[in-house]
């Protein structure tokens, strides 16, 4: 949103095209306008997928049965594919999707029931304008009934912060190419290999630059001033550095050795080669300061 710019030219209302409203006050009046694609792909490419993910959820709600005996039972027994003791009640579908086919779920919804399939369209939190709804930085919708996806829409963003969010097989239906995937355990593992390296390069590091967005809706100011105190308390410094963008242009010259970003949390998990130092997430910083576990599991950094 760039409510800021319109007020600088006298603007009164804001068409905002192709988003849905946030919790977020702008400061103007904005009219969100809808824009869909009509879609209709087959979903037998994707069905293979379906019943093996099923399968895994069967097996880890059957895990979740009976008493556990010790910690690494338990872990052995539930963990997700991000490492955490995640114990399922139930191995329904859940459908999602990108807000321009969301209007479709409903008609998808039926075809993979008749498929055999029990489905359910999670409802989120308060950033989440409707039912079905996933964004880059917030997937809430999700809970233990919900043991595997279904994701309607193209490319891998939203596949890959889902997947690091809940831990579940995750598969995909391209409305406009009819293309089915999944989202590989072997491309999470990549993921979090990388990112555990991130965090083991930063953990005898002294200088951190904390990235705080000025953008409306990614402005976590607090988060950023909780961080400085950690580092404070473990004998590091952290300088709070504002800015609207983020780009290895804009901040690799700053004297620091790490940024943490509190601005899209996205920037750390797709952009991380970009930058000449590492960038972590708040979480991983409290695991690079023996605050937190990695063996404990990831844990996706969200905005609610």
């Amino acid at each position: 949103l760039v409510h800021d710019k319109m007020q600088n030219i006298g603007a009164e209302l804001v068409a905002h095209m192709g988003h849905s409203q946030m919790n977020i006050d702008s400061g103007m009046p904005t009219h969100f306008i809808p824009v869909t694609y009509d879609g209709n792909p087959e979903i037998a490419p994707v069905l293979p997928y379906l019943h093996a993910h099923r399968e895994i959820a069967i097996n880890r709600m059957n895990d979740s049965s009976g008493p556990v005996l010790s910690e690494l039972e338990g872990l052995d027994r539930f963990e997700d594919m991000v490492g955490r003791v995640a114990p399922l009640t139930d191995t329904k579908l859940g459908l999602v999707g990108s807000i321009q086919h969301l209007h479709l779920l409903p008609t998808f919804k039926d075809h993979f029931e008749q498929a055999g399939f029990d489905v359910t369209i999670p409802i989120g939190g308060a950033r989440l304008s409707f039912p079905g709804q996933v964004l880059g930085c917030n997937y809430s919708g999700d809970d233990p009934t919900v043991g595997h996806y279904i994701f309607l829409g193209s490319g891998d963003f939203h596949p890959i912060g889902l997947v690091l969010h809940t831990g579940k097989p995750l598969a995909m239906l391209d409305p406009y190419t009819g293309e089915a995937k999944e989202m590989g355990k072997e491309r999470i593992e990549r993921i979090l290999r990388q990112r555990s390296g991130l965090i083991m390069s930063s953990m005898d590091k002294d200088r951190f630059g904390i990235l705080i967005g000025s953008k409306p809706g990614q402005m976590r100011r607090n988060l950023a001033l909780r961080m400085k105190r950690k580092l404070e308390k473990h004998g590091k410094k952290g300088f709070l550095l504002a800015m609207e963008h983020v780009g290895p242009e804009l901040i690799d010259f700053y004297p620091v050795d790490v940024f943490v970003n509190t601005a899209c949390p996205r920037i750390a998990i797709d952009d991380a080669v970009k930058y000449a130092k590492p960038m972590i997430t708040p979480y991983e910083l409290e695991v690079a300061l023996g605050e937190k576990k990695w063996e404990n599991g990831y844990r996706f950094d969200q905005i609610h």
